[in-house]
C-alpha cells in the first residue's frame, strides 16, 4: 500500500500566514500538521512508500521537512498559484503517474485533515470489504454544519449509497472526511474520471463519482476530527493538541513552535 498527503493547495484563507509556509507546515500542538498525519500513516503496517505532493512555492520547504523521514518522498506538481493549481484529484493522479504506483492500493489524506482514530483499524475495516473502496466518515452532529461538508448516505453494511457535496439542506450529519482508500483496481478510475472531464479540485468528488460504479464503504469513527480551513479554526486546533501534548494554549496562532 502506497500514502499519499495532499498538500498542493495555496490555502489563501490562511494568509498572509501561509503566503511563505505551506498550510500543512504550520505548527499546531508544537509541530508541523502533517507531522500528525505521518504519525497515523506510520501505525498501518502495510504502508511501505509516503508520498507527499505539493507546489513549485512550498517544494523545498517540504524537501528540508522530508529530509530526515524515511521513506518520504517530495513531488512537486510544478504550479505556482492558486490559479494554475491541479487541484485535489490531479494532484493524486499527477502523484500516480509520477510516481509509478501501478497495482498497489492507495491511501489518499488531505495535509490539513487531522484526527486520532487508529488508521490501521480503518484498514482492517476496508480490507474486510473485497475489491471496494473507502472513505472515512464523521458524525458532526449539526445540520448547519453538515452543510460545509460532503453529506454521505449508508446501507446496513456501511456501503455508501448517496454522496451530496455541500448540500444546501442536509438530510444526514454524517460528513466524509478527507481520508480515502482506493482499491488498487479502482486506482486506474482517477485518469478515467478526469479524461471525462469531472471537477479535479474537490476530493470527495472522485468518491460521489466512483460510489455509482463501484463498491465504496463509509469507516465511522468518533474522538477528534480537525478540518483546518480559516484562522479561527488554526487556533482551535493548536490550542486543542497543545492540551493534549500539555502545553500551555494561547490566545493568538503564533508559527513558533
Amino acid at each position: 500500500m502506497k500514502a499519499i498527503i495532499l498538500a498542493g493547495g495555496y490555502a489563501t484563507r490562511l494568509q498572509p500566514l501561509t503566503d511563505d509556509l505551506s498550510k500543512c507546515l504550520l505548527p499546531v500542538g508544537g509541530k508541523p500538521m502533517v507531522d500528525w498525519i505521518l504519525e497515523r500513516i506510520r501505525g498501518v503496517e502495510e504502508i511501505d512508500e509516503v508520498h507527499v505532493v505539493t507546489n513549485s512555492r512550498f517544494a523545498q520547504d517540504f524537501e528540508r521537512w522530508a529530509a530526515s523521514k524515511d521513506g518520504v518522498i517530495v513531488h512537486d506538481d510544478r504550479t505556482s498559484s492558486n490559479e494554475d493549481r491541479l487541484g485535489a484529484i490531479g494532484d493524486v493522479a499527477f502523484t500516480l503517474d509520477r510516481a509509478g504506483i501501478d497495482g498497489d492500493d492507495v491511501i489518499v489524506i488531505a495535509g490539513d485533515n487531522l484526527f486520532d482514530y487508529d488508521l490501521q483499524d480503518y484498514v482492517d475495516f476496508w480490507r474486510g470489504k473485497g475489491v471496494a473502496s473507502a472513505v472515512a466518515v464523521r458524525d458532526v452532529g449539526d445540520l448547519r454544519l453538515a452543510s460545509q461538508y460532503g453529506i454521505v448516505g449508508l446501507d446496513g453494511d456501511d456501503r455508501v449509497i448517496e454522496f451530496v457535496e455541500k448540500p444546501p439542506e442536509p438530510t444526514s450529519t454524517l460528513a466524509a472526511t478527507a481520508t480515502y482508500i482506493y482499491h488498487r483496481e479502482h486506482v486506474p478510475l482517477v485518469a478515467r474520471y478526469l479524461a471525462e472531464g469531472n471537477a479535479p479540485d474537490q476530493s470527495g468528488s472522485f468518491i460521489e463519482w466512483l460510489r455509482s460504479r463501484e463498491p465504496v464503504y463509509g469507516y465511522s469513527f468518533l474522538g477528534i476530527w480537525l478540518d483546518i480551513g480559516d484562522k479561527e479554526q488554526l487556533l482551535a486546533a493548536d490550542n486543542m493538541l497543545r492540551r493534549k501534548q500539555g502545553l500551555p494554549e494561547r490566545d493568538e496562532y503564533d508559527l513558533e513552535i
